[in-house]
């Protein structure tokens, strides 16, 4: 298994899960903005500003995005979409799917990586990720899937 984390300093009080959801889809590319609309009414709950709103529905829609171009680029396969979200106001996503898994997950999660030779792909789908949560966990196994968990800390009027 290979895995890596990428977190922004911030500590992580724990507090209790106050809500959570859990969907499976099929990874047909229509499926990426049912994913990013259903995260965002589950977060809306928690009544997030619009930019912590649209970082969440990026971050979502960039790891259904991989599990559809990625995890199974040549057929159709499961993609698992869960949520939770705290009393702090952290709410931790987690996108996952059964396809080909990720070889170097820490090679993989490296700015403008790529394994497309077509060059429709720019490499940038964990740097966005990255970018919009506060903490962004990737593990793999060749052949078993893909998961990946996106954490951020809602400021909720602070």
């Amino acid at each position: 298994m290979s895995s890596a984390v990428i977190e922004k300093k911030q500590k992580r009080k724990t507090d209790r899960e106050l809500n959570s959801f859990k969907a499976v889809f099929p990874s047909r590319s229509a499926n990426e903005g049912f994913a990013r609309m259903l995260t965002a009414s589950f977060v809306s709950q928690l009544d997030p500003t619009v930019s912590e709103l649209a970082d969440i529905k990026t971050a979502v829609s960039e790891a259904v995005t991989n599990c559809i171009v990625h995890a199974y680029p040549d057929s159709v396969g499961e993609i698992t979409l869960s949520g939770k979200y705290y009393g702090d106001g952290q709410v931790v996503i987690t996108v996952k799917d059964k396809g080909k898994g990720i070889e170097n997950v820490k090679e993989a999660m490296q700015p403008l990586y790529t394994t497309d030779s077509g060059g429709e792909r720019s490499g940038m789908g964990f740097t966005v990720m990255g970018a919009f949560c506060d903490r962004l966990r990737v593990s793999s196994r060749l052949g078993a899937g893909t998961s990946v968990t996106l954490t951020k800390k809602l400021s909720r009027g602070e």
